[in-house]
């Protein structure tokens, strides 16, 4: 087939940009892919943070073009041109935030003859608004085909389109992190923690709906059980507090558990993120809401357990007693259970081998599959 993709990817530090290069990698080994990114993605105004990183250039992607500004119509139109003077069969987007609506709805109503395919990794944001609804109606209703990473989320997409065409299908595994093949030991050593110590990872953006005072809560219950020793736990916490670090400080201060914590706050750079997988036991996703979450995958690809909540698309890939736990939201007496269930049975290995036997579910070949699916009926 003859592609188009629109979406960030490097220097754009997002984890989507580390999405729309792996998917543009597996399908150029197939297919004519032309991938056309961004000058802007977001306004300042929006965006306060540096939204590029040009330090690490593992994903850099040699031949994509920047040329779509999203605040700019004329460069929607633009856009819209250049694809219609290329004639691909198929043009995908990647759909995150009603942000995007009034640039890819022009883009999409100047499409004249491809098929167009919205990959919707949220199809609703995470934090709601009057006209969310309604911007997002507007522009996936331009589309032809649509896949989701959640039944919560086709539930929503339903919603506003019964009668889309749309598959379900897992977030694929972040593979390339694992760049050293670092050891536990080794990676322990430059985190300097204990190798004998219990470590769980809560890892990714610190919001609130990601629900990290819980475990901090869970981490206080199994300290009070144990006070002498705390029963060798150890919680890493890596990713951008967003400004929001003071608030979570003083209520570590609260809880009396700062002794118990490794802290890394600030944007992950991709060379780095290899070393909290390979020192963790258990990575944990405590959150209050969610539609599903790379960070799993990204566990995964280090055969890594998960412990997470029963919220979203988050039971659809972490599998209760068979790749990790699940437990109820707002309750870290069960994250706490969990935990001790894990470290005292000794579990790790045979949950490793349960996301060693879905593996290929979680590869982006079978995400390659589901796309070629679409374009059969042309």
């Amino acid at each position: 087939m003859k592609i188009v993709m629109i979406g960030p990817v490097y220097p754009f530090k997002t984890g989507l940009s580390y999405y729309v290069s792996l998917l543009y990698m597996q399908l150029k080994k197939h297919h004519d892919v032309t991938l056309l990114s961004y000058t802007m993605q977001y306004p300042r105004l929006l965006y306060k943070k540096p939204q590029k990183d040009y330090e690490d250039d593992t994903l850099k992607i040699e031949d994509a073009e920047f040329v779509l500004n999203s605040a700019n119509p004329f460069s929607c139109l633009k856009t819209a041109a250049k694809i219609n003077k290329l004639q691909p069969d198929l043009v995908i987007f990647q759909w995150l935030h009603p942000y995007f609506a009034p640039c890819y709805t022009i883009i999409a109503k100047h499409i004249k003859t491809a098929k167009t395919l919205f990959m919707c990794h949220n199809v609703f944001p995470h934090e709601r608004f009057i006209l969310d609804k309604k911007l997002t109606k507007m522009t996936l209703k331009q589309g032809d085909y649509f896949t989701v990473h959640a039944k919560s989320d086709a539930e929503d997409l339903l919603s506003i389109l019964p009668d889309a065409n749309l598959q379900v299908t897992v977030h694929p595994a972040y593979n390339f992190f694992k760049q050293k093949d670092l050891s536990r030991a080794q990676a322990r050593e430059f985190l300097n923690i204990p190798d004998e110590a219990k470590v769980l990872l809560f890892f990714g953006l610190v919001r609130e709906y990601k629900g990290l005072r819980h475990l901090l809560d869970a981490l206080k219950i199994l300290k009070d059980e144990d006070p002498e020793n705390t029963r060798g736990l150890h919680l890493l916490i890596a990713g951008d507090f967003a400004g929001g670090r003071p608030e979570y400080d003083a209520y570590i201060d609260t809880l009396g558990i700062s002794g118990m914590l490794n802290i890394t706050d600030g944007h992950i750079p991709i060379g780095e993120v290899e070393k909290f997988f390979a020192a963790c036991d258990l990575v944990v996703l405590p959150y209050e809401d969610a539609t599903q979450s790379g960070v799993i995958q990204v566990a995964y690809s280090f055969d890594k357990p998960v412990l997470a909540t029963r919220v979203g698309g988050l039971p659809d890939v972490v599998f209760d007693g068979e790749t990790g736990y699940l437990v109820e939201p707002k309750r870290p007496d069960l994250i706490a259970q969990a935990v001790l269930d894990f470290f005292d049975n000794n579990r790790a290995e045979a949950l490793a081998a349960g996301i060693e036997r879905e593996k290929y579910r979680y590869s982006w070949e079978k995400m390659e599959n589901v796309i070629m699916g679409f374009g059969a009926d042309k």
